[in-house]
Protein backbone atom coordinates (compact mmCIF):
# COMPACT_ATOMS: atom_id res chain seq x y z
CA UNK A 1 0.00 0.00 0.00
CA UNK A 2 1.19 3.81 -0.70
CA UNK A 3 -0.13 6.99 0.24
CA UNK A 4 -1.02 10.01 -1.36
CA UNK A 5 -1.61 13.46 0.01
CA UNK A 6 -2.50 16.97 -0.65
CA UNK A 7 -4.30 20.43 1.29
CA UNK A 8 -7.52 17.81 2.18
CA UNK A 9 -5.35 15.26 3.44
CA UNK A 10 -3.85 12.02 2.91
CA UNK A 11 -5.28 9.31 1.19
CA UNK A 12 -3.78 5.31 1.00
CA UNK A 13 -4.18 3.41 -2.01
CA UNK A 14 -3.41 -0.54 -2.48
CA UNK A 15 -0.62 -1.76 -4.87
CA UNK A 16 -2.84 -2.72 -7.47
CA UNK A 17 -4.57 1.00 -7.50
CA UNK A 18 -2.65 2.97 -10.45
CA UNK A 19 -4.67 5.88 -10.29
CA UNK A 20 -4.02 8.56 -7.32
CA UNK A 21 -5.92 10.11 -5.04
CA UNK A 22 -7.64 12.65 -7.46
CA UNK A 23 -9.35 9.71 -8.89
CA UNK A 24 -9.85 8.18 -5.31
CA UNK A 25 -11.64 11.28 -4.34
CA UNK A 26 -13.74 11.61 -7.40
CA UNK A 27 -14.66 7.97 -6.84
CA UNK A 28 -15.85 8.75 -3.23
CA UNK A 29 -17.65 12.32 -3.78
CA UNK A 30 -19.90 10.70 -6.90
CA UNK A 31 -20.73 6.97 -6.27
CA UNK A 32 -23.63 6.78 -8.05
CA UNK A 33 -23.32 3.62 -8.82
CA UNK A 34 -24.29 4.03 -11.77
CA UNK A 35 -22.47 3.51 -14.66
CA UNK A 36 -18.62 4.41 -15.26
CA UNK A 37 -17.42 7.06 -17.71
CA UNK A 38 -17.56 5.31 -21.73
CA UNK A 39 -14.30 4.23 -22.50
CA UNK A 40 -14.23 5.35 -25.97
CA UNK A 41 -14.02 8.48 -24.43
CA UNK A 42 -10.94 7.66 -22.04
CA UNK A 43 -9.28 6.06 -25.11
CA UNK A 44 -9.92 9.39 -27.08
CA UNK A 45 -8.42 11.49 -24.01
CA UNK A 46 -5.69 8.58 -23.78
CA UNK A 47 -4.78 9.49 -27.93
CA UNK A 48 -4.53 12.96 -26.89
CA UNK A 49 -1.77 12.33 -24.02
CA UNK A 50 0.33 10.07 -25.98
CA UNK A 51 -0.19 12.73 -28.48
CA UNK A 52 1.37 14.89 -26.60
CA UNK A 53 4.19 13.17 -25.16
CA UNK A 54 5.25 12.71 -28.84
CA UNK A 55 4.94 16.72 -29.67
CA UNK A 56 7.19 16.95 -26.53
CA UNK A 57 9.81 14.65 -28.27
CA UNK A 58 9.54 16.36 -31.75
CA UNK A 59 10.00 19.83 -30.44
CA UNK A 60 12.86 19.12 -28.06
CA UNK A 61 11.07 19.96 -24.94
CA UNK A 62 13.18 19.09 -21.79
CA UNK A 63 12.37 16.13 -19.40
CA UNK A 64 12.44 14.46 -22.73
CA UNK A 65 13.85 11.24 -21.54
CA UNK A 66 9.94 10.47 -19.37
CA UNK A 67 7.87 10.77 -22.42
CA UNK A 68 8.71 7.13 -24.07
CA UNK A 69 7.88 5.87 -21.06
CA UNK A 70 4.52 7.95 -21.22
CA UNK A 71 4.00 6.68 -24.88
CA UNK A 72 4.11 3.06 -23.92
CA UNK A 73 1.65 3.40 -21.12
CA UNK A 74 -0.58 5.15 -23.43
CA UNK A 75 -0.53 1.89 -25.64
CA UNK A 76 -1.20 -0.26 -22.89
CA UNK A 77 -3.94 1.67 -21.84
CA UNK A 78 -5.20 1.89 -25.59
CA UNK A 79 -4.88 -2.08 -26.15
CA UNK A 80 -7.17 -2.52 -23.09
CA UNK A 81 -4.62 -3.56 -20.32
CA UNK A 82 -5.87 -1.17 -18.08
CA UNK A 83 -9.62 -0.96 -18.24
CA UNK A 84 -10.25 -1.40 -14.70
CA UNK A 85 -8.08 1.30 -13.58
CA UNK A 86 -10.60 3.96 -15.08
CA UNK A 87 -13.56 4.02 -12.13
CA UNK A 88 -15.14 7.30 -12.34
CA UNK A 89 -18.85 7.89 -12.61
CA UNK A 90 -20.07 8.96 -15.88
CA UNK A 91 -21.92 11.82 -13.91
CA UNK A 92 -19.80 14.22 -12.18
CA UNK A 93 -18.90 17.87 -10.82
CA UNK A 94 -15.96 19.72 -12.04
CA UNK A 95 -16.40 19.57 -15.86
CA UNK A 96 -14.50 16.45 -16.79
CA UNK A 97 -11.63 17.33 -14.51
CA UNK A 98 -11.88 13.99 -12.41
CA UNK A 99 -11.96 11.47 -15.48
CA UNK A 100 -9.01 13.67 -17.04
CA UNK A 101 -6.94 13.30 -13.35
CA UNK A 102 -8.34 9.39 -13.76
CA UNK A 103 -6.32 9.04 -16.94
CA UNK A 104 -3.54 11.21 -15.99
CA UNK A 105 -2.72 9.11 -12.90
CA UNK A 106 -2.96 6.20 -14.70
CA UNK A 107 -0.83 6.93 -17.29
CA UNK A 108 2.02 8.41 -14.85
CA UNK A 109 2.25 5.44 -12.46
CA UNK A 110 1.96 2.99 -15.55
CA UNK A 111 5.16 5.37 -17.00
CA UNK A 112 6.54 5.04 -13.42
CA UNK A 113 6.34 1.44 -13.92
CA UNK A 114 7.93 1.40 -16.97
CA UNK A 115 10.67 2.73 -15.71
CA UNK A 116 10.71 0.49 -13.01
CA UNK A 117 9.88 3.02 -10.57
CA UNK A 118 7.16 2.35 -7.73
CA UNK A 119 3.41 3.94 -8.38
CA UNK A 120 2.93 7.54 -6.59
CA UNK A 121 7.04 8.55 -7.79
CA UNK A 122 5.75 11.85 -9.09
CA UNK A 123 9.09 13.89 -8.29
CA UNK A 124 9.77 11.32 -11.61
CA UNK A 125 6.57 11.61 -13.83
CA UNK A 126 3.95 14.03 -12.16
CA UNK A 127 0.42 13.22 -13.59
CA UNK A 128 -0.10 17.28 -13.80
CA UNK A 129 3.14 18.49 -14.68
CA UNK A 130 4.30 15.70 -17.11
CA UNK A 131 1.10 14.00 -18.33
CA UNK A 132 -1.00 17.15 -18.43
CA UNK A 133 1.21 19.55 -19.45
CA UNK A 134 0.13 22.69 -21.86
CA UNK A 135 -3.04 20.83 -21.39
CA UNK A 136 -6.42 21.40 -19.37
CA UNK A 137 -9.47 19.58 -18.78
CA UNK A 138 -11.49 22.24 -21.02
CA UNK A 139 -9.57 21.74 -24.07
CA UNK A 140 -8.85 18.03 -23.87
CA UNK A 141 -12.54 16.85 -22.59
CA UNK A 142 -14.38 18.12 -25.44
CA UNK A 143 -11.55 17.33 -27.88
CA UNK A 144 -11.71 13.87 -26.95
CA UNK A 145 -15.43 13.97 -27.29
CA UNK A 146 -15.17 15.10 -30.47
CA UNK A 147 -13.08 12.32 -31.40
CA UNK A 148 -14.81 9.73 -29.85
CA UNK A 149 -18.61 11.04 -31.12
CA UNK A 150 -16.57 11.01 -34.97
CA UNK A 151 -15.26 7.09 -34.41
CA UNK A 152 -18.61 5.96 -33.31
CA UNK A 153 -20.62 8.63 -36.04
CA UNK A 154 -18.62 6.74 -39.09
CA UNK A 155 -19.46 3.41 -37.48
CA UNK A 156 -23.68 4.21 -37.44
CA UNK A 157 -23.50 6.11 -40.94
CA UNK A 158 -21.76 3.13 -42.27
CA UNK A 159 -24.91 0.40 -40.55
CA UNK A 160 -27.39 2.87 -41.78
CA UNK A 161 -26.27 2.64 -45.40
CA UNK A 162 -26.55 -1.06 -44.99
CA UNK A 163 -30.10 -0.50 -43.78
CA UNK A 164 -31.04 1.54 -46.60
CA UNK A 165 -29.65 -0.73 -49.01
CA UNK A 166 -31.83 -4.01 -46.76
CA UNK A 167 -34.64 -1.55 -47.32
CA UNK A 168 -34.29 -1.05 -50.82
CA UNK A 169 -33.31 -4.42 -52.01
CA UNK A 170 -37.01 -4.92 -50.20
CA UNK A 171 -38.31 -2.37 -51.91
CA UNK A 172 -37.59 -4.16 -55.76
CA UNK A 173 -38.08 -7.28 -53.88
CA UNK A 174 -42.04 -6.24 -52.84
CA UNK A 175 -42.68 -4.16 -55.88
CA UNK A 176 -45.51 -6.26 -57.73
CA UNK A 177 -47.23 -7.27 -54.48
CA UNK A 178 -50.29 -4.30 -54.54
CA UNK A 179 -51.99 -3.70 -51.39
CA UNK A 180 -53.70 -1.18 -49.35
CA UNK A 181 -52.23 2.55 -48.78
CA UNK A 182 -53.53 3.68 -45.18
CA UNK A 183 -54.07 7.36 -44.12
CA UNK A 184 -54.94 7.72 -40.24
CA UNK A 185 -54.73 3.91 -39.88
CA UNK A 186 -57.95 3.81 -42.58
CA UNK A 187 -57.94 2.52 -45.65
CA UNK A 188 -56.87 4.91 -48.30
CA UNK A 189 -55.56 4.15 -51.96
CA UNK A 190 -54.13 1.45 -53.23
CA UNK A 191 -50.17 0.93 -53.05
CA UNK A 192 -47.32 -1.71 -53.59
CA UNK A 193 -45.58 -3.10 -50.54
CA UNK A 194 -42.23 -2.43 -52.40
CA UNK A 195 -42.84 1.48 -52.07
CA UNK A 196 -43.83 1.33 -48.84
CA UNK A 197 -39.83 0.09 -48.48
CA UNK A 198 -39.14 2.11 -50.59
CA UNK A 199 -40.34 5.23 -49.01
CA UNK A 200 -38.64 3.84 -45.68
CA UNK A 201 -35.11 3.19 -47.21
CA UNK A 202 -35.51 7.36 -48.94
CA UNK A 203 -36.08 8.46 -44.76
CA UNK A 204 -32.93 6.26 -43.72
CA UNK A 205 -30.61 7.78 -46.79
CA UNK A 206 -31.47 11.24 -45.51
CA UNK A 207 -30.29 10.07 -42.15
CA UNK A 208 -27.42 8.89 -43.42
CA UNK A 209 -26.61 11.91 -45.03
CA UNK A 210 -27.18 14.30 -42.24
CA UNK A 211 -24.89 12.19 -40.36
CA UNK A 212 -21.79 12.31 -42.84
CA UNK A 213 -22.27 15.81 -43.07
CA UNK A 214 -22.74 16.81 -39.27
CA UNK A 215 -18.61 14.91 -38.72
CA UNK A 216 -16.98 18.49 -40.44
CA UNK A 217 -18.15 20.60 -37.20
CA UNK A 218 -17.37 18.05 -34.95
CA UNK A 219 -13.00 18.33 -36.90
CA UNK A 220 -12.89 21.34 -34.80
CA UNK A 221 -11.54 21.38 -31.99
CA UNK A 222 -10.07 24.14 -29.00
CA UNK A 223 -6.90 21.96 -27.82
CA UNK A 224 -4.11 23.91 -27.34
CA UNK A 225 -6.95 26.70 -26.01
CA UNK A 226 -6.14 25.37 -22.36
CA UNK A 227 -8.06 26.89 -19.51
CA UNK A 228 -10.77 28.78 -21.41
CA UNK A 229 -9.56 28.97 -24.93
CA UNK A 230 -6.78 31.75 -24.75
CA UNK A 231 -3.84 29.23 -24.75
CA UNK A 232 -2.06 30.24 -21.58
CA UNK A 233 0.85 27.75 -20.51
CA UNK A 234 0.86 25.94 -23.58
CA UNK A 235 3.88 26.59 -25.93
CA UNK A 236 2.82 27.90 -29.68
CA UNK A 237 5.41 24.70 -31.05
CA UNK A 238 3.09 22.25 -28.83
CA UNK A 239 -0.16 23.79 -30.11
CA UNK A 240 0.42 23.35 -33.64
CA UNK A 241 2.40 20.01 -33.28
CA UNK A 242 0.05 18.54 -31.33
CA UNK A 243 -2.82 18.49 -33.65
CA UNK A 244 -1.03 17.61 -36.68
CA UNK A 245 0.25 14.54 -34.06
CA UNK A 246 -3.55 13.68 -33.45
CA UNK A 247 -4.30 13.83 -36.84
CA UNK A 248 -1.95 11.10 -38.55
CA UNK A 249 -3.23 9.47 -34.92
CA UNK A 250 -6.58 9.32 -35.50
CA UNK A 251 -7.26 9.56 -39.00
CA UNK A 252 -9.47 12.54 -38.75
CA UNK A 253 -8.76 15.52 -40.30
CA UNK A 254 -9.04 18.09 -37.11
CA UNK A 255 -8.36 21.46 -37.28
CA UNK A 256 -8.03 24.46 -34.41
CA UNK A 257 -10.75 26.63 -34.30
CA UNK A 258 -9.71 30.22 -34.59
CA UNK A 259 -11.68 31.22 -31.91
CA UNK A 260 -10.96 28.11 -29.30
CA UNK A 261 -12.59 30.64 -26.97
CA UNK A 262 -15.91 29.21 -28.47
CA UNK A 263 -15.11 25.95 -28.98
CA UNK A 264 -14.86 25.73 -25.11
CA UNK A 265 -18.22 27.38 -23.93
CA UNK A 266 -20.32 26.91 -26.68
CA UNK A 267 -21.51 23.19 -27.16
CA UNK A 268 -24.38 23.87 -29.62
CA UNK A 269 -22.66 21.07 -31.78
CA UNK A 270 -23.12 18.45 -29.66
CA UNK A 271 -27.29 19.59 -29.76
CA UNK A 272 -26.91 19.33 -33.42
CA UNK A 273 -25.71 16.15 -33.67
CA UNK A 274 -28.03 15.03 -30.73
CA UNK A 275 -31.03 16.53 -33.15
CA UNK A 276 -29.50 14.19 -36.11
CA UNK A 277 -29.70 11.34 -33.93
CA UNK A 278 -33.24 12.06 -32.81
CA UNK A 279 -34.21 12.16 -36.06
CA UNK A 280 -32.66 8.89 -37.32
CA UNK A 281 -34.42 7.81 -33.79
CA UNK A 282 -37.69 9.30 -35.33
CA UNK A 283 -37.52 7.45 -38.65
CA UNK A 284 -36.71 4.41 -36.82
CA UNK A 285 -39.40 4.45 -34.76
CA UNK A 286 -41.88 5.03 -37.74
CA UNK A 287 -40.68 1.92 -39.70
CA UNK A 288 -40.40 0.11 -36.49
CA UNK A 289 -44.11 0.61 -35.73
CA UNK A 290 -45.05 0.36 -39.01
CA UNK A 291 -44.04 -3.31 -39.24
CA UNK A 292 -45.34 -4.27 -36.10
CA UNK A 293 -48.74 -2.96 -37.49
CA UNK A 294 -48.38 -5.24 -40.93
CA UNK A 295 -47.55 -8.05 -38.51
CA UNK A 296 -50.47 -7.88 -36.29
CA UNK A 297 -53.23 -10.94 -36.65
CA UNK A 298 -55.48 -7.63 -37.67
CA UNK A 299 -53.48 -6.99 -40.76
CA UNK A 300 -51.19 -9.53 -41.48
CA UNK A 301 -49.81 -8.56 -44.74
CA UNK A 302 -46.09 -9.42 -43.38
CA UNK A 303 -44.45 -11.84 -41.66
CA UNK A 304 -41.82 -11.00 -39.30
CA UNK A 305 -39.47 -14.07 -38.39
CA UNK A 306 -39.95 -15.65 -34.93
CA UNK A 307 -37.25 -14.90 -32.68
CA UNK A 308 -37.98 -16.30 -29.12
CA UNK A 309 -41.47 -17.04 -27.58
CA UNK A 310 -44.03 -14.41 -26.63
CA UNK A 311 -45.72 -15.13 -23.23
CA UNK A 312 -44.70 -17.41 -20.24
CA UNK A 313 -48.64 -18.12 -20.00
CA UNK A 314 -49.90 -18.21 -23.70
CA UNK A 315 -48.80 -20.94 -25.59
CA UNK A 316 -47.81 -20.41 -29.23
CA UNK A 317 -47.84 -16.25 -29.06
CA UNK A 318 -45.00 -14.64 -30.71
CA UNK A 319 -44.05 -11.06 -30.22
CA UNK A 320 -42.28 -8.69 -32.95
CA UNK A 321 -39.48 -8.02 -30.49
CA UNK A 322 -37.37 -6.40 -32.81
CA UNK A 323 -39.11 -3.47 -33.49
CA UNK A 324 -40.09 -3.20 -30.37
CA UNK A 325 -36.52 -2.86 -29.36
CA UNK A 326 -36.01 -0.33 -31.99
CA UNK A 327 -38.80 1.96 -30.21
CA UNK A 328 -37.30 1.70 -26.72
CA UNK A 329 -34.02 2.80 -27.91
CA UNK A 330 -35.98 5.55 -30.25
CA UNK A 331 -37.31 6.81 -27.09
CA UNK A 332 -33.79 6.63 -25.22
CA UNK A 333 -32.26 8.66 -27.74
CA UNK A 334 -35.13 11.31 -27.78
CA UNK A 335 -34.45 11.54 -23.82
CA UNK A 336 -30.79 11.64 -24.31
CA UNK A 337 -31.22 14.68 -26.74
CA UNK A 338 -33.34 16.56 -24.41
CA UNK A 339 -30.39 16.19 -21.65
CA UNK A 340 -27.75 17.26 -24.04
CA UNK A 341 -30.06 20.23 -25.10
CA UNK A 342 -30.90 21.33 -21.43
CA UNK A 343 -27.18 20.64 -20.38
CA UNK A 344 -25.70 22.87 -23.25
CA UNK A 345 -28.01 25.82 -22.35
CA UNK A 346 -26.50 25.62 -19.13
CA UNK A 347 -23.21 26.60 -20.02
CA UNK A 348 -22.21 30.02 -18.22
CA UNK A 349 -19.46 31.71 -19.42
CA UNK A 350 -16.84 30.04 -20.37
CA UNK A 351 -17.16 26.76 -19.60
CA UNK A 352 -20.01 24.37 -19.39
CA UNK A 353 -19.70 22.31 -15.98
CA UNK A 354 -22.12 20.14 -17.61
CA UNK A 355 -20.10 18.32 -20.31
CA UNK A 356 -19.72 14.98 -18.36
CA UNK A 357 -23.79 14.44 -18.86
CA UNK A 358 -23.16 15.62 -22.60
CA UNK A 359 -20.93 13.42 -23.23
CA UNK A 360 -22.42 10.37 -21.73
CA UNK A 361 -25.69 11.10 -23.18
CA UNK A 362 -24.27 11.53 -26.94
CA UNK A 363 -21.74 8.53 -26.82
CA UNK A 364 -24.62 6.47 -25.43
CA UNK A 365 -26.96 7.86 -28.14
CA UNK A 366 -24.43 6.94 -30.57
CA UNK A 367 -23.56 3.40 -29.72
CA UNK A 368 -27.10 2.60 -28.92
CA UNK A 369 -27.99 3.43 -32.53
CA UNK A 370 -25.13 1.97 -34.23
CA UNK A 371 -25.99 -1.47 -32.54
CA UNK A 372 -29.71 -0.98 -32.49
CA UNK A 373 -29.38 -0.15 -36.74
CA UNK A 374 -27.44 -3.67 -37.28
CA UNK A 375 -29.37 -5.47 -35.13
CA UNK A 376 -33.03 -4.20 -37.05
CA UNK A 377 -31.33 -4.93 -40.24
CA UNK A 378 -30.40 -8.58 -39.36
CA UNK A 379 -32.75 -9.67 -37.29
CA UNK A 380 -35.80 -7.83 -38.79
CA UNK A 381 -35.74 -6.45 -42.25
CA UNK A 382 -33.68 -8.90 -43.78
CA UNK A 383 -35.88 -11.38 -42.81
CA UNK A 384 -39.43 -9.75 -43.82
CA UNK A 385 -41.37 -12.26 -45.18
CA UNK A 386 -44.68 -11.11 -47.66
CA UNK A 387 -48.41 -12.55 -46.99
CA UNK A 388 -49.33 -12.05 -50.57
CA UNK A 389 -52.86 -13.77 -50.03
CA UNK A 390 -53.57 -11.14 -47.41
CA UNK A 391 -52.50 -8.37 -49.35
CA UNK A 392 -54.72 -9.04 -51.98
CA UNK A 393 -57.48 -9.89 -49.29
CA UNK A 394 -57.59 -6.72 -47.64
CA UNK A 395 -57.36 -4.89 -50.79
CA UNK A 396 -60.10 -6.91 -52.55
CA UNK A 397 -62.28 -6.13 -49.15
CA UNK A 398 -61.80 -2.28 -49.18
CA UNK A 399 -62.79 0.63 -51.47
CA UNK A 400 -59.54 1.92 -52.06
CA UNK A 401 -59.64 1.55 -55.17
CA UNK A 402 -62.96 4.40 -55.61
CA UNK A 403 -60.25 7.11 -55.49
CA UNK A 404 -59.18 7.00 -59.34
CA UNK A 405 -62.50 7.09 -59.84
CA UNK A 406 -63.34 10.65 -58.57
CA UNK A 407 -61.37 12.44 -61.04
CA UNK A 408 -63.92 11.68 -63.96
CA UNK A 409 -66.96 10.55 -62.29
CA UNK A 410 -66.93 13.45 -59.60
CA UNK A 411 -66.20 13.03 -55.57
CA UNK A 412 -70.15 12.79 -55.18
CA UNK A 413 -70.69 10.44 -57.19
CA UNK A 414 -68.62 7.66 -56.34
CA UNK A 415 -69.77 8.32 -52.52
CA UNK A 416 -73.38 8.02 -53.75
CA UNK A 417 -72.29 4.71 -55.98
CA UNK A 418 -70.55 2.74 -52.68
CA UNK A 419 -73.18 3.88 -50.11
CA UNK A 420 -76.01 2.25 -52.34
CA UNK A 421 -73.51 -0.91 -52.64
CA UNK A 422 -72.80 -0.76 -49.07
CA UNK A 423 -70.14 -3.70 -48.45
CA UNK A 424 -70.53 -5.20 -52.09
CA UNK A 425 -67.50 -3.87 -53.29
CA UNK A 426 -67.09 -5.82 -56.65
CA UNK A 427 -70.48 -4.62 -57.42
CA UNK A 428 -69.45 -1.02 -56.49
CA UNK A 429 -66.30 -1.17 -59.10
CA UNK A 430 -68.68 -2.71 -62.09
CA UNK A 431 -70.67 0.48 -61.81
CA UNK A 432 -68.39 2.64 -61.62
CA UNK A 433 -66.35 0.93 -64.93
CA UNK A 434 -69.87 1.30 -66.64
CA UNK A 435 -69.94 5.09 -66.13
CA UNK A 436 -67.23 5.55 -67.64
CA UNK A 437 -68.18 4.04 -70.75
Amino acid sequence: MRKESDKLGQIGLEDHELYGLQTKRAYENFKLEHKRTNLQLIYSIVKIKKAAAITYIDIGADKKEIYPAIIDACDLILAGKADDQFITQSLQGGAGTSTNMNVNEVIANLALLQMDCPPGSYDIIHPLDDVNRGQSTNDVYPTALRIAAIDTLRTLSEECAKLQEALQKKENEFDSIKKVGRTELMDAIPVTLGGEFGAYAQAIARDRWRLYKVEERLRLVNLGGTAIGTGINADRPYRFGIIETLRNMTGIGLAVSEYPLDITQNNDVFVEVSGLLKALAVNLMKIANDLRLMNSNAIGEIRLKPMQIGSTIMPGKVNPVIPEMVIQVSMRIMANDYAISSASSHGEFELNAFLPLIADSLLESLELLSHCVKLFREKCIDLIKPNVSRCKETLSSSFAFATEYTAKLGYETVTRVLEECGDNNQKAKQILENMLK
